[in-house]
């Protein structure tokens, strides 16, 4: 849409280049929502060129780097009490002599590789705001749906007016990509102003680390992570440095970045949202927004959901969105004739540790909240909520990985062949579905891989993209610069291991996530649920470089495994904490093998201790779960209980800046 604008004029580069930024007395900045500020543009309390620039002045005084680096960008680091920065945006969408009057680094520029930048159709930031500005001036009316809304987008999706690189130090021949992600294109046509790049965790690594943009920060304590690979698009809203963001999400890295900053997280049902135009995107990825309400969030949802053609898997929401746009599914105040199940595989206390308790107990008030609200809860108490079901249709859930799992069941020779007749074992198992093992809950389902996804849709990024000198997984490791600190693992490794796959396969995850679908929608539709409910973190947010938080009884860092098959969840804020226990290296015991899908042969890693409690208010997050392209129930009970309990508080290091 504003490609196709006039150049303009010697006045308004005026405008466009002053550093100065004077938000008017009647507005404020600090957590506004999309409502609020489209309302004070038609009230002209502000202007979209006073929004660009009231963020700027934000991203000026919170975004520099808030960890000590006695070795520099790639080497150890150290953290840094109250920092005041978080280092959440790696890139400016402004021509390079408004960044230098604004006095933000060089490295920030929209582009390393075209210093000159002049294309006078790509508008920078402060440019689209004028352009809208002068629109509104002439017709009194709104560009867009998402007019004055100015957005940061991760790192990992194509803008081709800012760098694109996974959060890699890799020397692109053009650091921005030919063409925008679908989604992206979507927001710039609704009216978005797309302000930044958002850093990430390199190659969406779950660390909130990279070799180009360093090391990412909390604003609730510049001591700890912000989350997983979309660590600076849930940070950088925290921080109020914009008014809403995209992360991506295939396992956490919307959820988690959201439940760590105190926001609003939904990652939509897996075929909702187009995931071309994105580095490595894959079976299980999602695209979403992280915002401060249910209603922001909801209505960036509204722009980028839908069918599009250049992502086959949204063909099956063709047909299958809502009848009205998904914000106006976040007004309802009350749930009477909800009903909704009660996750309890994830909250028994005998499971889990100290470390777990608080976070517990804020998912236990939260439970009281939404009866209160008129919810009805299907709580299994002691026992379990989806259990029974797995039990019940363990048919359709077995495969060879789940054998594996039981070779008591299925036992195998010295060669590995099985020595019984397993289909006959299968069936005494769903003729009676109390010989399924005890221990099979949804916590214990076994991680499975899609052999060669990675390799597969890293390289065809890489063949679309089409760079002069960046063409395959060999050239990034070979040419690319790593960070070294075994305390955030080996990325160069990392692409060595994907480089290393020369089959493709995706029938685990495939069969994985059919049946775990199968599972829970057979339990919501026996039990009658509208949404199941459960904890989105029982660990609040760690220390930067602490050692890995291990995993007890399946749980991790951040619930993820069922939405991580392909179902809608969000998280919404429940509270904070008043005390956590952290993790430090255990001197008196040895280096144990790394273990997981990505540990490399020989690699090692300290054994840990629980230290505590120490004081820390830190916030902890619900989450809800629905039926595929149910969105508008989600938005419906999450938007009931965040009016009941606004429990969003702005991270209190970074007020308005004086």
């Amino acid at each position: 849409m504003f490609r196709r604008l006039p150049t303009f004029t010697s006045l308004l580069l005026t405008v466009v280049l002053s550093a100065s930024c004077a938000l008017r007395a009647e507005f404020k900045l600090e957590e506004a929502s999309i409502a609020s500020i489209q309302g004070a543009i038609l009230a002209k309390e502000v202007t979209s060129t006073d929004l660009v620039k009231g963020y700027l002045t934000r991203i000026k005084a919170y975004n520099g780097t808030a960890v000590k680096e006695p070795e520099g960008i790639l080497g150890v680091i150290e953290t840094i009490p109250r920092a005041g920065k978080i280092n959440a945006l790696g890139t400016l969408n402004l021509r390079p002599a408004t960044l230098k009057a604004w006095g933000f680094p060089a490295k920030m520029a929209r582009s390393l590789t075209d210093s000159v930048d002049a294309a006078p159709a790509m508008l920078d930031a402060l440019e689209v705001a004028a352009a809208q500005d002068a629109h509104f001036a002439k017709t009194g009316k709104l560009i867009g749906p998402l007019h004055g809304v100015v957005m940061a987008i991760k790192d990992q999706y194509d803008t081709v007016d800012m760098r694109t690189t996974a959060g890699a130090d890799v020397p692109y021949a053009n650091d921005r990509p030919p063409v925008d992600a679908t989604f992206v294109k979507r927001l710039r046509d609704a009216g978005a102003i797309l302000l930044a790049k958002a850093q990430m965790g390199e190659y969406a690594s779950g660390i909130p680390r990279s070799a180009w943009g360093g090391t990412f920060n909390n604003p609730y304590d510049t001591e700890r992570s912000p989350m997983g690979s979309s660590s600076g698009s849930g940070s950088a809203v925290a921080a109020n440095l914009v008014t809403v963001s995209i992360g991506e999400e295939s396992g956490t890295s919307i959820r988690g970045p959201a439940v760590y900053n105190n926001l609003v997280g939904i990652a939509a049902t897996q075929e909702l949202v187009s995931r071309h135009g994105m580095i490595e995107g894959g079976i299980n990825t999602r695209t979403g927004p992280i915002a401060r309400s249910v209603d922001d969030a909801a209505r960036i949802l509204d722009i980028i959901a839908g069918y599009d053609p250049l992502d086959p898997m949204t063909a099956a929401s063709a047909r299958r969105l809502p009848p009205k746009p998904y914000h106006t599914y976040t007004g309802t105040k009350r749930l009477d004739g909800i009903r909704i199940g009660v996750m309890r595989e994830y909250t028994h206390r005998k499971l889990f540790t100290e470390e777990d308790t608080q976070a517990l107990d804020l998912f236990e008030k939260a439970l009281g909240d939404l009866k209160a609200l008129g919810a009805t809860l299907i709580d299994p108490g002691e026992g379990d909520l989806l259990t029974p079901y797995v039990r019940k249709n363990f048919y359709v859930l077995y495969s060879p990985a789940m054998a594996k799992k039981f070779p008591e069941l299925f036992p195998v020779d010295d060669a590995g062949k099985p020595t019984t007749d397993r289909a006959a074992t299968v069936l005494d198992m769903t003729m009676d579905p109390t010989k399924v093992p005890p221990a099979l809950t949804i916590r214990e389902f076994p991680t499975v891989q899609a052999t060669g996804q990675s390799k597969h849709m890293l390289g065809y990024y890489l063949r679309m993209r089409d760079d002069p000198k960046i063409k395959t997984i060999k050239d990034l490791h070979e040419q690319a610069v790593f960070f070294k600190d075994e305390r955030f693992g080996d990325r160069r490794a990392g692409l060595l291991r994907k480089d290393r796959d020369t089959e493709v396969d995706n029938s685990a995850r495939v069969h994985l996530r059919y049946a775990v679908q199968y599972i829970v929608l057979n339990a919501m539709a026996d039990l009658n649920l509208d949404v199941i409910v459960s904890p989105t973190n029982n660990i609040p947010a760690p220390k930067l470089g602490s050692p890995r938080v291990p995993v007890k009884n399946g749980r991790p860092l951040v619930w993820s495994f069922i939405g991580a098959q392909g179902m809608p969840n969000m998280t919404v804020p429940a509270g904070f904490t008043t005390e956590v226990y952290d993790r430090v290296v255990d001197p008196d015991k040895p280096r144990i093998p790394v273990t997981g899908p990505n540990a490399e042969p020989g690699e090692t890693e300290p054994q840990s201790k629980l230290v505590g409690p120490v004081p820390a208010k830190l916030p902890v997050g619900i989450d809800f779960l629905g039926r595929p392209f149910d969105e508008p129930t989600l938005l419906t009970v999450a938007a009931a209980y965040e009016a009941a309990t606004k429990h969003r508080m702005p991270p209190p290091d970074f007020g308005p800046v004086k």
